[in-house]
Formats: C-alpha cells, sequence, structure tokens
C-alpha cells in the first residue's frame, strides 16, 4: 500500500484545512484508515479512524466536535476535515492504513501497516 497525504498548510486560529489521502496498490475497500499526528518533541498520536466502509469512525477527544474522518472508497481516498484550528493542532499529519485491523478501531500507531509522508500543519495565534 502506498499513501500520499496532501493539504496541509498555514492557517489562523479559527480556520479550517481539508487534508486528503490517496492510497494505491491494494483495495481501499478492505482496510481500515487513520490519522496522527506528530508535534516537534512528541510522540505520534492518534486523531481519528474510520473503518473499511466508513460506518464506524472513532476520533481523538481534543478533535471531537471539530475533526470529520471520511473516506471515498470510488477514489480510494480518505478526508480529515478540520474546523475550529487550534494552534495546539500544529504537527504533522499522517494517513495510515492498518490492513489486518479487526474489531473495534486502533488508535495505536504500531498497529498501522503503512504510512504517508506526511503534510504540516501550522496554525497560527
Amino acid at each position: 500500500v502506498q499513501l500520499q497525504a496532501c493539504g496541509g498548510g498555514l492557517v489562523q486560529a479559527g480556520g479550517s484545512l481539508r487534508l486528503s489521502c490517496a492510497a494505491s496498490g491494494r483495495t481501499f475497500s478492505g482496510y481500515r484508515m487513520g490519522w496522527f499526528h506528530q508535534a516537534p518533541g512528541k510522540e505520534r498520536e492518534f486523531v481519528a479512524a474510520i473503518s473499511e466502509g466508513g460506518g464506524r469512525i472513532s476520533y481523538a477527544d481534543p478533535v471531537k466536535g471539530r475533526f470529520t474522518i471520511s473516506r471515498d472508497n470510488a477514489k480510494n481516498t480518505v478526508f480529515l476535515q478540520m474546523n475550529s484550528l487550534k494552534p495546539e493542532d500544529t504537527a504533522v499529519y499522517y494517513c495510515a492504513a492498518d490492513v489486518n485491523g479487526w474489531g473495534t478501531l486502533d488508535m495505536r500507531p504500531s498497529e498501522y501497516e503503512y504510512w504517508g509522508q506526511g503534510t504540516l500543519v501550522t496554525v497560527s495565534s
């Protein structure tokens, strides 16, 4: 699986960005997708995950009500709509594929086998 993320940039606090991640190399509808972020000096953290068909979604508490994960299986793409952005959202955002997942959506980076290259989101105050 190859993943290519894009859509990051510089935005003022309160603004919005939409990240996209295009996948290739394996049937996209057959695996779960997640978004993670990593701020300077910090560990990579879970942001959101979505099941194979999009029927199950999970969010980290800090982004609930502000971020929305979605996927378009026809276009092999997962999205992260980020609204009401805060300076503490500043980080490199990564999309990741959990091709062996089952049961509850996983929040652990170690359970995701494939990763995109990351896209930088900077939120100014």
